[in-house]
């Protein structure tokens, strides 16, 4: 019985819970937003509703594109990792008998190395096409 539940519990109900976690803590923000405007308004206090806008960071070209190349890293180096073991257990000693999924290694390790060729690809391109832009932010800055 304990074979089965654990499974459902973890791939059915957990995920259920973290998407309902979060859904419920975004709708109490959101009620006690509107509380608090409510009564400014009943109040007859002046309403900034920027206060109430929720504002993301804005992220400049360069921290996009070190974030792909930090991507492009992490994803390569995992692939290789597992393209490394799967060649250690093919031709060398062999990993042992309980090591989880070996035969998925080269699968796992391909996967990985191809994103992460994709994301350095991305983040050379990206290096060379906006070149003229990340100048232009760089300057931005500094005045």
């Amino acid at each position: 019985m304990e074979d089965i539940l654990v499974p459902i519990f973890i791939c059915v109900v957990l995920p259920v819970m973290i998407v309902w976690l979060v859904t419920r803590a975004k709708q109490n923000e959101t009620n006690k937003k509107a509380e608090i405007m409510l009564k400014a308004i009943e109040n007859g206090a002046a309403v900034d509703m920027e206060q109430f806008q929720t504002k993301k960071p804005v992220k400049s070209i360069k921290q996009d594109l070190l974030e792909k190349l930090n991507g492009a890293c992490i994803t390569s180096f995992m692939g290789v990792a597992f393209l490394v073991l799967w060649v250690i257990d093919q031709y060398g000693s062999g990993l042992p008998n309980g090591f989880f999924l070996k035969e998925m290694l080269p699968v796992a390790g391909g996967v990985m190395l191809a994103v992460g060729i994709g994301l350095f690809i991305s983040y050379f391109v990206g290096k060379k096409m906006l070149a003229k832009e990340i100048e232009a932010e760089e300057k931005a800055l500094q005045q």
